[in-house]
């Protein structure tokens, strides 16, 4: 998977995101307005280390944290117009990754593979697995 990660990486740094920083706008851009906690966990951080890899993004304008409505001790997370804009360059050049990937690594394959670590990343699979 790190390696995976390096190249992808590679592909998409020409603007300015790693591929967990996308993974982050795209959790909380399908999410609309999650909060830390929802977050953390359809990210599989800690509170702690989500909210580290939170502040670059909030300090570069991508998104925003407000407090929650109905839970004044919470917080949920919002991407701006900056950060919408970012995620769409982004998405291209992950697609432009994923082609390439493909193209490499045989698209029967990479499809098998996608399958393959939706299953383990369910919740399903780490109670199996004897996690909580």
């Amino acid at each position: 998977m790190r390696r995976l990660s390096q190249l992808y990486d590679a592909t998409l740094a020409p603007c300015g995101l790693s591929s967990a920083q996308r993974s982050l706008l795209v959790h909380i851009e399908r999410a609309g307005s999650p909060s830390m906690t929802e977050l953390a966990h359809a990210m599989v951080l800690d509170r702690s280390a989500l909210a580290r890899n939170i502040k670059p993004l909030e300090r570069d304008g991508f998104l925003v944290q407000r407090p929650d409505c109905d839970d004044g001790r919470s917080r949920r997370v919002e991407l701006t117009s900056a950060g919408r804009a970012k995620l769409t360059e982004a998405n291209r050049l992950w697609r432009k990754a994923q082609s390439q990937f493909e193209q490499v690594y045989g698209e029967e394959r990479a499809a098998a593979l996608r399958v393959a670590l939706s299953e383990i990343y369910s919740d399903e699979f780490i109670e199996a697995f004897g996690q909580p």
